[in-house]
């Protein structure tokens, strides 16, 4: 075997090449793209806690096919069930979101890649008695302290990976919940807009026939002016009405993702009826907390943090290790090469890493503090949205088996009564006004129970966006002395207008 005139043999140069070689070509076998890109996990969220399907929208195939499906559940009126799964399928920034997996992904199989061999020359040469003097240095080195940290920093990637995929799935439980409300707001507001025009219509009617009975001395002008005022305010309060009605619509055709002719989707008439009873949960706290999606979420980020930090401890002083085959060669351009190897390496002399370490203690300080105050966050909103719940299906149901039924029976007696000639028209007018306020409160607090339901259903799984619960009274009428709606109707309308 012949040896270089360092005496290193050409084997010995080639070992480390070899070695590194084989290396290079395990790990990289291990660093590629999933199937799904991490879809799957969100997919199964969906299925497990919605009952929905999900498709990630990458091809025109794929967008024929959400337009399919979302053209199909247009055809019918929207139920709620429905509404959840064309946000599911159609909104624009979900789908938005589900790109973070793709660029999560990507920084996880980059982690499991080598760093590409470094590759340095030098050449230098002078003229000296007629002969070019040459100088040149070649190197190829590999960051070998790159493979040594790679798996904690491929850990920490899938970490991060894993956070993505929750993250996301929180994304697409938020737009489930948010479209949910969005439904019940928007069905709620038509049934009040369509009651509200039959007290219009009626409170019109009164208002002519006071101007008639004062025109041939039947009624002052105060008693006209009455009338008439409260006809102004509900003839106003109906264009609130409108305008309410079309600005819940619009938002749920945001959250829908819908535009030009897909807007014109039907909505059913009245919001469902209450069930029978409300749901009891006394585990609630314990269940929420075993499946809250946030919480498992800041758990990995607290795990990656803590990944993390052991990295920055390990590469406080050297964090890059390079080692190669070097030749160099000296003399005329025709000399022989004399062959060793490169070392380079980052020298601790001025920075020893403690603020780096500093840092990284610190963040995870933080992260511990944060977790700890999500864990009581997310116990407090349970509890709260499930009180919240409870009691509006208590005040849902008292409008409902209590208050709707005796306006309903004063309704009739005074029916009678007026029938009998022994009430007039105005006094049988003015009783109607008090049980519209009664039918009016009864849809609101119908409403806010299915809104509290959505935020229940939402605490359990991450944090909620808790709804603001209306107050008793209309929202259409304002506070005038005969009451804020009006109009007689039959011994029917107040039921109808409950349910």
């Amino acid at each position: 075997m012949n040896a270089n005139r360092n005496g290193v043999s050409e084997r010995t140069v080639r070992l480390p090449l070899i070695a590194g070689a084989i290396v290079l070509a395990l790990t990289a076998g291990c660093a590629s793209f999933s199937s799904d890109g991490g879809f799957g996990s969100v997919q199964q969220v969906a299925q497990q806690r919605l009952n929905k399907s999900l498709l990630w929208v990458k091809s025109d195939a794929d967008e024929k096919s959400v337009q399919a499906a979302v053209a199909k559940l247009l055809s019918q009126p929207l139920g709620v069930d429905e509404a959840v799964q064309v946000a599911l399928l159609n909104n624009r920034g979900l789908q938005a979101a589900f790109a973070d997996l793709g660029i999560s992904e990507a920084d996880l199989v980059q982690a499991g890649r080598l760093p590409n061999l470094h590759f340095s020359m030098f050449r230098a040469s002078h003229l000296e008695n007629g002969i070019r003097e040459f100088k040149i240095e070649q190197a190829l080195t590999f960051n070998f302290f790159a493979l040594l940290t790679m798996p904690r920093a491929v850990a920490i990637e899938r970490r991060r990976f894993e956070q993505t995929q929750h993250a996301v799935a929180l994304e697409m439980l938020r737009l489930a919940a948010e479209t949910r409300k969005a439904y019940y707001r928007a069905v709620a507001a038509d049934q009040l807009l369509a009651y509200s025009l039959q007290v219009n219509e009626v409170a019109q009617a009164s208002a002519q026939l006071a101007q008639r009975m004062a025109q041939v001395g039947n009624f002052n002008k105060l008693q006209q002016a009455r009338e008439q005022n409260f006809y102004a305010d509900v003839a106003l309060n109906h264009a609130r009405a409108k305008q309410s009605a079309d600005q819940q619509r619009e938002h749920l055709i945001r959250l829908l993702g819908l535009w030009g002719e897909q807007t014109s989707f039907r909505l059913p008439e009245r919001l469902p009826d209450l069930p029978k009873a409300a749901n009891d949960l006394p585990d609630i706290e314990q269940v929420a907390v075993a499946q809250r999606l946030d919480l498992q979420q800041v758990k990995l980020e607290t795990q990656a943090l803590a990944a993390q930090l052991g990295l920055t401890k390990t590469t406080r002083f050297i964090n890059v290790f390079e080692l190669g085959p070097a030749r160099v060669l000296e003399g005329t351009r025709d000399a022989n090469y004399k062959r060793g190897y490169e070392l380079a390496f980052e020298l601790p002399l001025f920075d020893w890493g403690d603020a780096k370490v500093a840092r990284a203690e610190a963040r995870y300080r933080q992260q511990l503090d944060r977790a700890a105050q999500t864990a009581i966050d997310a116990r407090s909103e349970v509890r709260q949205t499930y009180r919240g719940y409870r009691s509006s299906f208590e005040i849902a149901q008292h409008y409902r088996d209590e208050l709707v039924p005796l306006r309903q029976k004063i309704a009739d007696e005074n029916l009678l009564r007026y029938n009998g000639m022994l009430i007039g028209v105005f006094e049988l007018l003015a009783d109607a006004r008090a049980q519209a306020n009664v039918v009016m409160a009864s849809i609101q607090a119908q409403r806010d129970f299915w809104l509290a339901q959505a935020d229940l259903e939402m605490a359990m799984l991450g944090r909620p966006l808790v709804s603001a619960m209306s107050g008793q009274g209309g929202g259409l009428i304002g506070s005038s002395a005969s009451g804020p709606l009006g109009g007689p109707m039959s011994s029917g309308d107040a039921a109808a207008g409950a349910h």
